[in-house]
């Protein structure tokens, strides 16, 4: 249910990108915009782990350098039937960690020193695993495709503002102006942009849920998962992670913001309630 419901919302996604190409350029503008999401997701699908690996200023690692994450993490992709992922460290005291990699076989898990000493190492364990979860369930090259075509859409919707701005917007043909161009220019400037942040964030929560199922099961401890995020929820309420952005928030497994905590913030939180994953954890070791 969750990769049909995302196969919706991604479509949904093309679909507001598909509007807005035509509505600046007609179905010239709409193939132009098309190819240039191609592009740009082409770009990403290549070197975007690259990219936040840098940015985070991660380190590889090997058995030698980390013994005991590397073997953690060597352990939990055999109980995952999967490649062993490159193992990144980031030299940063705000507990978390994220995955990146194209597919399985490009994986990569990335975790801040903060975090290693923060857990015990069953509930390192727990967030190795959900991280392997979203490796192995290909949600990184999701998240890569949607933040792509979410990032288009966010790019035409401010040329059509500046388009507004300089009284050039749109076309002028007769059947166009009224009402109709300004409900038309409204949705290009306002309504898609915030349609497309809200499926992105939709897609992301999706992807979290059945990535804390997946890695309850790939750790054999729901409760170590589930203590994992209850810990490091605390710590991001408390300790600003600095090199975060909101373009990579999502990809961590608790949102590095969630010190915001109102909510109208939690509307727009990548991420679901951490109360809710627990609860659900704490239901799977239930029915264990």
């Amino acid at each position: 249910m969750g990769m049909f419901k995302t196969t919706l919302l991604l479509a949904g996604l093309t679909g507001i990108l598909m509007f807005m190409g035509k509505a600046v350029g007609g179905n010239g503008g709409m193939m132009l915009m098309f190819l240039i999401s191609m592009g740009m997701n082409f770009f990403s699908y290549w070197y975007s782990d690259k990219i936040v690996l840098k940015m985070y200023g991660a380190q590889p690692v090997t058995m030698q350098d980390a013994p005991g994450l590397v073997h953690s993490v060597s352990k939990l992709a055999q109980a995952a039937q999967m490649p062993m992922p490159k193992v990144y460290i980031i030299n940063e005291a705000a507990p978390n960690a994220f995955a990146t990699g194209r597919d399985p076989e490009h994986g990569v898990v990335a975790v801040t020193t903060g975090i290693m000493q923060a857990l015990s190492t069953e509930e390192l364990e727990g967030v190795l695993a959900h991280e392997l979860a979203h490796i192995k369930n290909r949600d990184t090259l999701i998240s890569t495709i949607v933040a792509g075509i979410a990032g288009t859409i966010t790019m035409i919707a401010n040329i059509a503002q500046w388009g507004a701005i300089m009284g050039g917007f749109g076309r002028s043909d007769d059947d166009e102006e009224g009402a109709g161009g300004l409900v038309g220019s409204l949705f290009m400037i306002i309504l898609a942009p915030l349609a497309a942040t809200i499926i992105q964030l939709a897609i992301s929560r999706t992807r979290e849920y059945g990535a804390d199922a997946k890695g309850a099961e790939f750790c054999g401890n729901p409760l170590a998962l589930a203590e994992a995020l209850r810990k490091i929820e605390y710590y991001a309420k408390h300790r600003t992670l600095p090199e975060a952005s909101p373009s990579t928030a999502h990809m961590f497994i608790i949102n590095p913001f969630a010190g915001g905590g109102q909510w109208f913030m939690s509307l727009f939180s990548t991420h679901p309630a951490t109360g809710d994953r627990i609860a659900k954890l704490e239901q799977l070791a239930r029915g264990r």
